[in-house]
């Protein structure tokens, strides 16, 4: 039988597994290019801090005010950002985001003080506003509910891989000091921010908005796919009310799960990002020099890369999302807790490498836990809402971070705060969980996620 004339039903798994392979190997390994260079160009900042700061008279509460600053403008800009994507399609609203903001990032090469780097921040921060979102967004336009905790956390891998590969790279462009009257921090600013401008404008040939508008599937894969997501998505919006605009955005700030899983969130995203910038700070502390820095900083996130994958793709398999988000949140906050016991560069070195382990495993199922507890009428800005609240604790931890090493001279005090957000969100995915058993929501997400 030809390939026109077999139904999904006839093939059952070897349709759909093919269909899905095709949309896979389509859009996700240039989403995660496309996050990886928005991690570098949002934390390579962190290496350059290695010579900038004393070349721009930054002390570390003013780089960390500067770093804060950056999430800021990203909670201001997030929701609405996400919004508009809806309205003009995602192939032209992330192309948008993804220029704007290397632009940006290559005039972050030429701040000349505290005032200007944090001016430099709050703008990269208000250009990259959307992507994460709008892209977690764009995936459920893509990917039936059983396939997002894997999808999500192979996009989300790039995080950890911008620093695993940004690391190195980093610290190797730091030694163009003096190059063309530059300096190795201008140097290093400038070059990473110059692919995402590439592919922003590539990222306008390639992205189809919707799987209608995907030519690289047949007819009947197009038809299969957008069927199944729309029987999904009317079976979740069965009794839901809808709302647009303000009053959508109402409606998610009145969520109450919706805070809730931003506080959870709050933790691990505020553990990346803190450490992505802060990371090569507390390893040179150890009197290390740049390319070694850049060499060590490497080994945590190369193991956290790994390691998300497979978390995800257990957590699929299992279609449990309590215990596969909790666990890892909890391995994160004892991590955190035991570095205030060493003065040692290794034992420190296995201690941050367990934080980004757990840290990273619960990308993938946090975000499919998340899509599948809020209403999907609200799917657009609650996510997106999610991803706000909780950088609204990573920018203050930011900040904090700088001021507590400023005044203890200590880094394993200065990463309590995130020790105990961890914590709290390890307890209220516990508390989430036993709210949908009672509900029975537990139950029917994980039919659907075995099906």
């Amino acid at each position: 039988m030809s390939r026109t004339t077999v139904s999904p039903t006839e093939a059952g798994g070897t349709f759909e597994s093919r269909t899905m392979r095709k949309v896979g190997l389509r859009l996700i390994p240039f989403l995660v290019l496309c996050y990886f260079i928005a991690y570098v160009d949002r934390v390579n900042v962190g290496f350059a801090a290695l010579t900038m700061n004393r070349d721009l008279g930054l002390s570390t509460a003013a780089f960390g005010l500067g770093g804060g600053l950056f999430f800021v403008a990203y909670v201001l800009f997030e929701v609405p950002s996400n919004l508009a994507m809806e309205r003009v399609g995602a192939r032209i609203w992330i192309a948008r985001i993804m220029i704007t903001w290397g632009l940006v990032g290559i005039g972050s090469a030429f701040v000349t003080g505290p005032v200007s780097f944090s001016v430099a921040r709050f703008l990269l921060g208000a250009a990259e506003a959307g992507f994460f979102p709008g892209v977690i967004l764009y995936l459920t336009y893509w990917f039936p509910k059983a396939y997002r905790a894997r999808i999500v956390a192979m996009f989300m891998v790039a995080i950890p891989l911008s620093s695993f590969f940004g690391s190195p790279l980093s610290a190797a462009l730091l030694t163009l000091d003096g190059s063309g009257g530059l300096r190795g921090w201008q140097w290093l600013l400038i070059l990473e921010a110059v692919p995402a401008v590439l592919l922003g404008l590539a990222a306008l040939a390639l992205l189809p908005s919707r799987p209608a508008e995907a030519t690289f599937l047949t007819a009947e894969e197009r038809a299969w796919l957008t069927d199944r997501l729309d029987t999904e998505r009317r079976a979740a919006e069965a009794g839901q009310s809808h709302a647009h605009g303000l009053a959508a955005v109402r409606a998610v700030l009145t969520n109450g799960k919706v805070w809730i899983l931003a506080v959870i969130y709050a933790g691990s995203s505020a553990t990346s990002n803190t450490l992505s910038l802060w990371m090569p700070q507390i390893l040179k502390g150890f009197g290390l020099s740049n390319l070694e820095t850049g060499l060590l900083n490497m080994i945590p996130f190369g193991i956290a890369s790994v390691f998300m994958i497979v978390w995800g793709l257990r957590a699929d398999r299992s279609g449990e999302r309590i215990w596969s988000t909790a666990l890892p949140l909890a391995l994160t906050s004892l991590s955190f807790a035991l570095t205030l016991l060493t003065g040692s560069l290794w034992i420190t070195l296995v201690l941050l490498s367990l934080v980004l382990l757990g840290n990273y495993a619960i990308k993938g199922p946090f975000f499919a836990l998340a899509t599948e507890t809020l209403p999907p009428a609200q799917a657009a800005a609650g996510i997106a809402a999610i991803n706000t609240l909780a950088h609204l604790g990573t920018g203050a931890i930011t900040s904090l971070i700088g001021v507590l090493r400023e005044q203890t001279g200590s880094f394993p005090l200065a990463l309590l705060p995130l020790c105990a957000l961890t914590g709290t969100g390890c307890a209220l995915v516990f508390w989430l969980g036993r709210r949908r058993s009672r509900t029975g929501e537990v139950g029917a997400t994980s039919a659907v996620a075995r099906a």
